[in-house]
């Protein structure tokens, strides 16, 4: 059952593993428990979480069960837009921790920009958060390349990743570049367009080319990328194993190039009324 622990990608000093499991909308939560031990026994390392999730001490709770040392374990928490004041985000980041049982988290971020906050303020807190120990290294989330820009040119601490939408049906080639300029490392929410990309007869076809799923064909056309990490949520234990078992196969560049070119349908899921921002187009 174990599948072997994933790669690490790099950013700003920092070593994250590559697949992380996702923990946003648990539909039966007295499920979440063993989901989240599944993938911590399967290798999981990397295990994403925000207090908006409500899945905080779930996670502690199965970080707990399943015996894994904490030292071993990433464990990244988010901080929401609603908390953007320098003290409602030190509140919410000793809830966060209260939650999950731990005495830091190795990697915290803005859950989604706050325009009717001075960002110079949140930076302040988020840094403010790793000088004092309660977590390891910080980034951000949902940023577009103008925040990122001003996130890492004000932040005192080094920015290590932007956690964006970004999968096989939406080009995101200027925000992607804006990573790279910074030493970022883009990490992928809905890195399946919420499965709207399991369907697709193009990655089918390669998938059936590997012996391996469409779902390992499209995380494994991100994580071949540079400093692109992946975070799937998933809710059977065979997408846990799934999810992480990308690296015994490699795509050729013909096949990342057929992938990629679907990325024309810019198909974007996650864009919520009110808390987007004006987003990057291409």
């Amino acid at each position: 059952m174990h599948m072997g622990k994933a790669p690490t990608v790099s950013g700003n000093g920092a070593e994250m593993p590559a697949v992380g499991y996702g923990t946003m909308l648990y539909p039966e939560p007295d499920r979440a428990v063993e989901l989240i031990v599944r993938a911590l026994k399967v290798g999981y390392r990397h295990i994403d979480t925000a207090r908006k999730y409500g899945s905080e001490h779930w996670v502690g709770e199965a970080i707990r069960e399943s015996g894994v040392p904490r030292d071993d374990l990433w464990v990244s928490t988010k901080v929401t837009e609603q908390n953007a004041k320098a003290d409602d985000f030190a509140r919410s980041v000793d809830t966060s921790l209260k939650t999950l049982g731990l005495d830091y988290v190795d990697q915290l971020l803005i859950h989604w920009p706050q325009p009717t906050v001075p960002l110079e303020e949140t930076l302040g807190a988020l840094a403010k958060a790793k000088s004092e120990g309660l977590t390891r290294h910080v980034g951000v989330s949902n940023f577009t390349v103008a925040l990122l820009d001003e996130a890492v040119a004000k932040c005192s601490e080094p920015i290590i990743t932007n956690q964006i939408e970004y999968h096989a049906y939406i080009r995101q080639d200027k925000l992607l570049a804006a990573c790279a300029r910074h030493g970022v490392i883009a990490t992928c929410h809905v890195p399946l367009a919420r499965g709207e990309l399991l369907n697709d007869p193009v990655i089918n076809e390669i998938a059936a080319a590997h012996d391996k799923t469409a779902a390992q064909v499209a995380l494994r056309f991100l994580v071949q990328q540079p400093k692109v990490a992946v975070v799937p949520r998933a809710l059977e234990f065979s997408e846990i194993d799934e999810d992480i078992d990308l690296f015994d196969f490699e795509l050729d560049d013909e096949e990342m190039a057929r992938i990629g070119s679907l990325r024309d349908r810019n198909l974007r899921v996650v864009n919520p009324p009110g808390r987007s921002p004006e987003w990057d187009i291409g």
